[in-house]
């Protein structure tokens, strides 16, 4: 899937010369990863030069920190992971790599975590690596930096087990002197790490939703909930960590809006702690290497009361949006 120069025999040393089991080396990688690529994300942001195209439309857009993330995350997992299938939401292009953005070292978190027992024999080709380099770009572009995520989510057989989710804007209004950014991971049946998970109030329903890829579709579906508050905010990651984080109940969007790379990640660390990712049918995602790459079936992330919420949904939206 991508043209690679020739392997660094350190990154494939690295990769290769530990006895973890190859999700686990693989999720310690991403780690590391990620948090290179939320670096660069910062980096074109404060050069000002974020370089702008539209994919389609003014509400699909790419920048320099979309094409140079995505550059960081696939070629080095791709060097230390060359039989693992990985799919990135841009497009690769035909430019020299840059060395610099590339990264071989293992999260040592992640290295010491016991595996769970049913993905200690994963093989590498069960594995797909799902890439959103900067999820939530239009909102990158207008300033709401806190909606940013790197997205780097791993599938085995089909099922989003493992995720990294790097936020390199948290607590960027928390002034001189605080730690800028944070990276989560999960695993499906260990938990998930560098997140708490809150209980949203009790007194009231907040659901989150898209801030800019709304449609008569979202609105009937949101108000069908009866919400108190709805948070209209950017990027799937941010969305999802908002259920995780107790500051929505549900993130409900009924339209074909997102792709496999955006939601693969934030449902496994949602899984991780006992949440539940679906379309808004219940039906769950996969994320196979040949399936096709929008949720045409829409999203619907929960910590609990999912049910309630399938129930909920319009029949004349579920006609709409079919799997």
């Amino acid at each position: 899937m991508f043209n690679l120069p020739r392997l660094l025999l350190h990154s494939v040393a690295m990769a290769g010369n530990t006895g973890a089991p190859l999700l686990l080396r693989l999720v310690a990688a991403s780690v590391s990863v990620a948090e290179k690529a939320g670096t660069i994300v910062r980096s074109v942001f404060d050069s000002g030069e974020l370089g702008v195209v539209e994919k389609d439309g003014k509400n699909d857009l790419q920048t320099q920190a979309d094409r140079s993330a995505q550059e960081c995350i696939v070629q080095s997992l791709s060097r230390q992971f060359p039989k693992v299938t990985i799919i990135g939401e841009e497009e690769p292009t035909d430019e020299t790599v840059d060395e610099s953005h590339l990264v071989t070292g293992l999260s040592e978190e992640v290295l010491k975590a016991v595996c769970p027992q049913d993905l200690q024999s994963v093989k590498d080709e069960d594995v797909v690596v799902w890439v959103d380099p900067l999820d939530g770009t239009k909102e990158y572009t207008q300033g709401f930096l806190d909606h940013v995520t790197v997205l780097i989510g791993v599938a085995v057989k089909g099922k989003a087990v493992a995720g990294v989710i790097n936020q390199p804007y948290y607590n960027y209004k928390a002034g001189p002197g605080a730690t800028l950014g944070r990276t989560m991971w999960g695993i499906v049946g260990l938990g998930a790490f560098g997140v708490e998970r809150l209980v949203p109030p009790a007194d009231k329903r907040i659901v989150t939703t898209t801030r800019s890829h709304s449609n008569k579709l979202v609105t009937d579906s949101i108000e069908a909930m009866q919400p108190d508050e709805v948070l209209r905010v950017g990027g799937a990651g941010h969305k999802v960590l908002l259920v995780i984080e107790g500051k929505a109940h549900a993130y409900v969007f009924a339209t074909p809006g997102c792709k496999k790379w955006d939601t693969c990640a934030p449902e496994a660390i949602l899984h991780a702690l006992g949440g539940k990712l679906t379309d808004i049918h219940g039906n769950a995602l996969q994320y196979h290497k040949d399936v096709k790459h929008p949720n045409t079936g829409g999203v619907l992330a929960t910590y609990s009361d999912h049910d309630w919420y399938l129930s909920r949904m319009p029949e004349s939206v579920k006609e709409a949006v079919k799997p």
